[in-house]
């Protein structure tokens, strides 16, 4: 990859990058962290990166990035200050976009990343693999189960009320 390429995947894709990152984080500092020390992972291997794998390179390092940030934020969390309820609901939207948001950010981490590559990013079951390491298989399920889940809390009374 050239300077070139490497300015242009910093044009085209950051902002994926960003939405992506903070649609899982929920930080948007944290978010803004993962973002530039993924593109300065990918400076530092720019020559050995092909500019036509770029944005799965990208997403792929962002992506672990942020777990291994999540996980250390984790390790700090006592467990008393565990959210047991984190499917219950008792808040009053009327703005669809704000219970989507909402319903995307009770699903589990991997779900709710699985679902987001596929269904915001555009990403093949194939490439979501590649990126989170995880079977096509995997995949699937993870987003079997994260669309069951938003299925449920979607159509639930009280969640729209």
């Amino acid at each position: 990859m050239t300077d070139r390429d490497y300015n242009q995947c910093v044009d085209n894709y950051s902002d994926g990058l960003y939405r992506f990152i903070l649609h899982n984080m929920r930080d948007e500092e944290e978010a803004k962290d993962v973002v530039q020390d993924t593109f300065e992972k990918m400076w530092v291997k720019h020559k050995d990166v092909d500019a036509k794998k770029a944005k799965s390179y990208l997403f792929t390092t962002g992506y672990h990035t942020m777990l291994d940030r999540i996980k250390k934020k984790k390790r700090s969390t006592p467990m008393e200050t565990a959210n047991y309820n984190m499917h219950s609901h008792t808040e009053q939207y009327s703005d669809a976009s704000e219970v989507i948001r909402n319903a995307v950010n009770k699903l589990p981490e991997v779900q709710r990343s699985v679902i987001m590559l596929r269904d915001y990013e555009g990403y093949s079951y194939a490439e979501i693999a590649d990126i989170t390491n995880l079977t096509i298989a995997q995949v699937k399920i993870y987003i079997y189960r994260a669309r069951v889940f938003l299925k449920e809390y979607l159509v639930s009374v009280n969640t729209v009320i």
